[in-house]
């Protein structure tokens, strides 16, 4: 319908895409022309502007998104929350199933479940709040309770006491938790200012655990700073994190080799020295246990009553001082698995984290000592450290377009 004698107009051009094999790509007419002129850009279309490699004048430059998660949509995030709660629904209902008609007591499960959530959701919303502020204000709490439960504040040790059995686990972990929060700050951290002073801070941290703790707990905070320092030069998370849940699992496997008796007699002997002859009673104790009630296990909290080094010994507590073996003997197999689900969702949200690599995988390797202190001591059972893990957790999941902007 356009004139005969001339080539077609842009605006006939543009009513026909088939016609026009260069169609699209900065070759318009018009005012799109016009506008291209007047800016030196006339081979870029409006559309391929708008694709992030100009800064929006309005909202300013962007967040740094180096090495973020290859999921970091909200639709795919919301799926990651959505398994969260899958799993810690699982794990609430299986402690009433596997509690339901004996004298089990669940209460204990439900409450760890609780700080669990509760630490997360405030650890996602401080973290979208204050990206660095929040991991700082956590390696301080943590450095606080330890103390104090060091010293006997925090109940379930007696003032100027020693520290009880298992104590020392738990404040190896409000260690390894502040070692680690204190390194996401400084790799979320944007002035060199604010990374020196996060890193004196983790490196103050690990050192306290030589008085607080032990010479284990230091090697743990001064592995988590190690790591931290190493995921500053990486950008792909996928493999780092699959060979930290491969350790746990390897740890939480030789805990179970132990219990059964089923390492060559030399190595046997190098591993239960440290570990006492006592732990590893209890954890016998809780393989036969699982191996009579392999699914729903003998009940929550009734390991103490069931076990004869337990009875023997009620200064030990309740507790095999092993999460896994705990798990099997009180709530069976399935028990286990939700205990692996529940690690194995944290290290998939940080895959899928909106935040740079080095905080993700800082936070990863904090939490994966606090696992291993887990399959070898009764950790878990401390609220303030569920709850600081799942904050750490939640801080380093958040979304935030300030990254690093708070110090």
């Amino acid at each position: 319908m356009g004139s005969t004698g001339g080539p077609p107009t842009g605006r006939e051009r543009r009513g026909d895409p088939e016609a026009d094999p260069e169609h699209g790509r900065g070759t318009h007419s018009g005012p799109e022309r016009g506008h291209g002129h007047g800016h030196g850009h006339g081979t870029h279309s409006e559309p391929e502007r708008g694709r992030g490699t100009h800064p929006d004048p309005e909202r300013g430059p962007g967040p740094d998104t180096r090495g973020q998660g290859p999921d970091a949509g909200p639709e795919r995030r919301n799926g990651t929350d959505a398994a969260g709660v899958v799993v810690l629904v699982g794990c609430a209902v299986w402690s009433l199933v596997s509690a339901a008609g004996r004298d089990g007591r669940p209460e204990g499960v439900l409450l760890a479940v609780f700080a669990v959530t509760a630490g997360y959701a405030c650890g996602r919303i401080s973290g979208s709040l204050l990206p660095v502020g929040g991991f700082v204000v956590t390696a301080s709490g943590a450095l606080a309770v330890a103390v104090a439960s060091h010293d006997g504040v925090v109940p379930g040790a007696a003032a100027g006491a020693v520290t009880p059995l298992g104590q020392t686990g738990a404040v190896a972990a409000l260690l390894v938790l502040g070692t680690g929060a204190a390194c996401c700050a400084a790799s979320a951290a944007r002035t060199a200012g604010g990374r020196t002073a996060s890193r004196l801070f983790a490196l103050a941290v690990a050192c306290s655990a030589l008085a607080l703790a032990s010479v284990p707990a230091f090697a743990a905070c001064a592995t988590v700073m190690l790591c931290s320092l190493a995921a500053a030069r990486l950008r792909r998370r996928t493999a780092v994190l699959a060979a930290l849940a491969l350790t746990t699992g390897l740890v939480a496997g030789a805990t179970w080799a132990v219990a059964e008796d089923a390492l060559p007699s030399g190595l046997a002997t190098s591993v239960e020295a440290p570990l006492t002859v006592h732990r590893v009673e209890l954890w016998r104790d809780a393989v036969t246990l699982a191996r009579q009630e392999p699914v729903r296990g003998v009940g929550p909290a009734r390991f103490g009553r069931l076990s004869p080094t337990s009875v023997q010994s009620p200064a030990s507590g309740n507790k095999p001082h092993s999460a896994p073996l705990q798990q099997a003997a009180e709530q069976g197999v399935v028990g286990v698995a939700l205990l692996a689900a529940v690690f194995g969702w944290i290290l998939y949200g940080l895959r899928r984290s909106p935040r740079p690599a080095p905080v993700t995988l800082s936070a990863a390797a904090a939490l994966t000592a606090v696992a291993v202190l887990a399959c070898v001591g009764n950790v878990l059972s401390f609220a303030p450290v569920t709850t600081g893990a799942a904050l750490l957790a939640g801080l380093a999941t958040a979304r935030t377009t300030r990254e690093g902007q708070d110090l």
